[in-house]
């Protein structure tokens, strides 16, 4: 799989983080497929002759067979849109169209749990406890079905890995993100990751093996956390 031939696809390519794994692919030299809701095609206009652009929503399943054909690899971005099993279903849609053996990388954040022995904050506990109480009355997001995606994918039999992230900031690449198996691991005290760091890790975990059927838990490598564990 030589970088320079290798075909991906980008699932949720208009969104900051996607457009910063578009960046990060195309100075790879992949070519690339982003998959974007129509209203926001716009966004991508400074690639969009670099780039094949397909829009619709991402949980369609059509758009997501036509954008991940002939793909090696396929970089998902699992947002908790809406109340209309947005995560899972685009998901699925990968899971099922995407060529067989390719390399799939999904982001998501740290409440997703692959084996309950992540060690969570009482303030992540209590954040994520209040958005599913206020997820059905706001409609707005819903995490129990990016749980729901998540599960789907651990049970999978694909070349899969699920990126958890941290919380995010902006700001100069610090590098390449250090990664542990379970959240409340030392290493990752910090919580912190730049966002540009998080897409390099999505896009260099195409060609690192030892990340398929993982589940990393990241956080940046310049963070206080990380130096001291180094």
């Amino acid at each position: 799989m030589g970088s320079d031939h290798l075909k991906m696809c980008i699932v949720g390519a208009s969104g900051k983080l996607g457009r910063y794994m578009v960046r990060h692919a195309l100075g790879k030299g992949y070519e690339v497929v982003g998959v974007c809701r129509e209203k926001s095609v716009h966004k991508l206009d400074d690639v969009k002759d670099r780039i094949t652009i397909v829009p619709g929503a991402t949980n369609d399943r059509d758009v997501i067979q036509r954008a991940v054909a002939g793909c090696d690899a396929v970089l998902t971005v699992l947002v908790p849109w809406g109340m209309q099993h947005y995560s899972s279903g685009t998901a699925q849609a990968v899971l099922d169209f995407a060529p067989p053996g390719a390399r799939l990388i999904f982001s998501c954040g740290w409440h997703i749990t692959r084996d309950g022995k992540d060690v969570y904050s009482w303030k992540l506990k209590a954040l994520v406890k209040i958005l599913a109480a206020l997820a059905p009355l706001i409609r707005v997001v819903d995490l129990k079905d990016q749980v729901e995606a998540c599960n789907r994918i651990f049970a999978s039999d694909t070349r899969w890995t699920v990126v958890r992230g941290s919380d995010l900031e902006e700001g100069e690449s610090q590098g390449l993100p250090v990664w542990s198996r379970h959240v409340g691991d030392p290493i990752l005290a910090s919580n912190i990751t730049r966002r540009v760091d998080y897409a390099m890790f999505m896009v260099e975990a195409i060609t690192n093996d030892d990340l398929v059927q993982e589940a990393p838990a990241i956080v940046g490598c310049q963070m206080p956390s990380a130096l001291a564990h180094a």
